[in-house]
């Protein structure tokens, strides 16, 4: 449950430190200072399928956190992840999402505490619309987008950069210490402007490794930016056999300073464990079909109303279309 006097804590600094005093100087001699962050997801939707219609309005997550600047190359992050854990009866419950150090330069930069992982980070920015949906990797459950650990990555040129990082493998809603670690290594090329070609590799070792495989694509030019990627996953949760995998493809178009229209597909399968007679994950396969615009009527405020249709793998379930009007408020 969400501790009261923290959030408390955390909504005072945030007005407190948006005071002119504490912004950051441009000047040759740095000054410490703070940066607070505000964002919420919020949303109202109706869904439909062949047997009924819902409606709900959701407020799927808000973060509340701050940075503090040490230096030009060392900072600090800490933000609260407030959700539907989707679990019991709880309505809302605040996770710490960030809680990192931070040493970065130009070539070079590393963290250590609770950290954002890497896995699909860019995947995430291509597609641009995480407050309507999230990325195909975070979407099914193929690895959680924080965990506890340390990360480095070095971009000896501009058209090249590794990442490599050592978690706990839990996330960052379970924390629990055990020998069992995730390693992960990330290969990042820019070959010619715009263009973006990314693999990424990682392994928990256990009786049964789980172990991911991606490979993106991304290409952005002027107002119009893509991307396509596949990811595969061998042993979900360290099971036997629990393998899948899918694409994803998605596109968006800039028009104007306050418009934008996009579309994504996905389509994600499992396999068939050996002795069974249908694919491990059969009642979560399917394909995903969003298309909608985007409108920013001022700065920090994003609204977009969009479709999404979801066809399962297994026939007997009824196709389900969901009309959506989502909100995102970041400051």
């Amino acid at each position: 449950m969400v501790n009261k006097t923290l959030t408390t804590f955390f909504l005072t600094m945030m007005i407190a430190l948006q005071a002119p005093g504490l912004k950051a100087q441009t000047d040759q001699e740095f000054s410490p200072y703070f940066k607070p962050n505000v964002l919420i997801f919020s949303d109202v939707n109706s869904t439909i399928t062949k047997d009924g219609s819902s409606k709900a309005f959701e407020i799927t997550r808000a973060y509340l956190g701050f940075e503090y600047f040490f230096t030009k190359n060392i900072s600090s992050r800490i933000n609260l992840d407030v959700a539907d854990p989707g679990v019991g009866k709880l309505q809302m419950t605040a996770y710490v999402k960030f809680a990192y150090l931070e040493y970065k330069t130009d070539k070079f930069s590393t963290h250590f505490g609770m950290i954002a992982t890497e896995q699909y980070k860019l995947q995430e920015k291509v597609w641009g619309y995480r407050y309507i949906y999230k990325s195909f990797q975070d979407a099914y459950n193929m690895g959680p987008s924080a965990d506890l650990g340390a990360d480095v990555e070095y971009s000896p040129f501009k058209f090249l950069s590794v990442d490599f990082s050592v978690l706990n493998g839990e996330g960052y809603k379970r924390i629990q210490s055990d020998s069992t670690f995730k390693t992960t290594f990330g290969l990042t090329l820019k070959p010619f402007n715009g263009f973006i070609l990314r693999g990424y590799y990682d392994m928990m070792d256990h009786k049964y490794n789980q172990q991911t495989l991606a490979i993106f694509a991304g290409y952005t030019f002027k107002n119009f930016r893509a991307g396509v990627e596949y990811n595969n996953q061998k042993d979900n949760g360290m099971l036997n056999h629990t393998n899948y995998s899918g694409v994803s493809l998605y596109s968006a178009l800039v028009i104007g300073k306050k418009f934008s229209v996009f579309g994504r597909y996905d389509n994600l399968k499992s396999e068939v464990i050996s002795g069974e007679t249908l694919p491990w994950n059969y009642n979560k396969d399917g394909q995903l079909f969003m298309a909608g615009f985007d409108y920013s009527p001022t700065k920090g405020i994003k609204i977009a109303p969009n479709f999404q249709g979801w066809s399962p793998r297994d026939k007997s379930m009824p196709f389900a279309s969901k009309i959506g009007l989502h909100f995102e408020i970041r400051f």
